[in-house]
């Protein structure tokens, strides 16, 4: 990748100045200098003429407010820098400055669509999490992610509004996909196992208080190595219980994962507890490749039919019946330790 087109992938990315620049001034000078240099349009012939003014426009604004805040009714975010990019939102650490409740010190994350014509998703999933947090059972309230407010934020570099959801950061976690990244040959089916378990006691959790994830996969399963823990993340695709019945079919798909949802999905049809099922079942036999033992192949078969009518619509009693085939396997159940792969630093 040539400087040119990593300024342009980095003033792409953008959605605030601290975004492109970050917190630290001095840093944030020479970031300026070398994108300008990329960027400037006698250096590549006017081609970047409308880049080279959109980066002013951001240096300006920067200078001008310095790290970016967000005000709502109840709280003042500063913004820390980007924590991942999802679908279709990017997500920042913020922390607490002049906090109206909650200590200063206190930490979220801030959910912001790239478009702000999604933002009726980031709606869906504000109402999923706080359905979730009123009628889920209390015992299994830390499978789900915790809502802070949703909040509409007028950006004031651009003009444009969008829904925002402040959420409890989560610290320690790594993704589904994170994991099969760190097994390529597979994981084995006895850690596996684990996961497997808890991710059918947050369907469980999350189909009882009426809610459908609507997007079980990879990327939004999150499970913490060492204490064992999952959390399913992003909720913007769900389908909660109290939405009208026309809008029980799940809003969108996310495209690069199209072959993993069941029919009913692409067909537009109305989803159900079967749909998560699939989806969640679908994420395992992929995170442990072939070493999957045939007792659970068979297991997963049966999750996974195409019809949906075939597949099991009770999380909790395929809990169950889960537990029975992993004591055949392996016994009494056990704590078995998981780390993952200590990450080679860049050379």
């Amino acid at each position: 990748m040539t400087a040119l087109d990593e300024a342009l992938a980095r003033l792409d990315r953008a959605r605030t100045p601290s975004d492109l620049f970050g917190p630290d001034r001095a840093g944030a000078q020479r970031t300026y200098r070398r994108l300008a240099r990329a960027l400037h349009p006698d250096a590549t012939g006017g081609r970047t003429g409308p880049d080279f003014t959109r980066l002013n426009a951001l240096w300006r604004s920067y200078n001008r407010t310095g790290p970016v805040t967000i005000t709502t009714r109840r709280h003042e975010y500063l913004l820390r820098g980007k924590r991942a990019a999802g679908d279709l939102a990017d997500v920042y650490d913020a922390a607490y400055a002049g906090a109206r409740t909650g200590p200063p010190d206190a930490g979220a994350v801030l959910k912001i669509p790239r478009d702000p014509a999604d933002g009726d998703l980031l709606e869906r999933e504000a109402t999923a999490l706080r359905q979730l947090a009123k009628d889920g059972d209390p015992r299994f309230r830390a499978y789900a992610p915790r809502l802070i407010e949703s909040f509409r934020h007028r950006d004031a570099d651009t003009g444009a509004t969008r829904r925002v959801n402040a959420i409890e950061p989560l610290e320690g976690f790594v993704t589904l996909a994170e994991v099969r990244r760190a097994h390529p040959g597979g994981l084995d089916a006895r850690d596996a196992a684990w996961m497997w378990r808890r991710l059918l006691v947050a369907l469980g959790f999350a189909h009882r208080a009426g809610v459908l994830h609507g997007a079980v996969l990879p990327e939004h399963v999150l499970v913490h190595p060492e204490q064992h823990g999952l959390v399913l993340i992003d909720w913007c695709y769900s389908v909660p219980g109290r939405l009208a019945p026309s809008t029980g079919r799940v809003p969108a798909m996310v495209d690069r994962y199209a072959d993993w949802y069941p029919p009913e999905v692409p067909g537009r049809e109305r989803a159900g507890a079967e749909t998560d099922v699939f989806m969640a079942t679908r994420c395992m036999t992929h995170l442990m490749g072939g070493k999957a033992p045939k007792p659970m192949r068979l297991f997963a078969r049966g999750c996974l039919a195409a019809a949906r009518r075939h597949r099991p619509a009770d999380a909790w009693r395929l809990l169950e019946e889960f537990d029975e085939l992993l004591e055949r396997l392996y016994g009494p159940r056990r704590f078995r330790p998981f780390t993952m792969p200590a990450t080679r630093p860049p050379e």
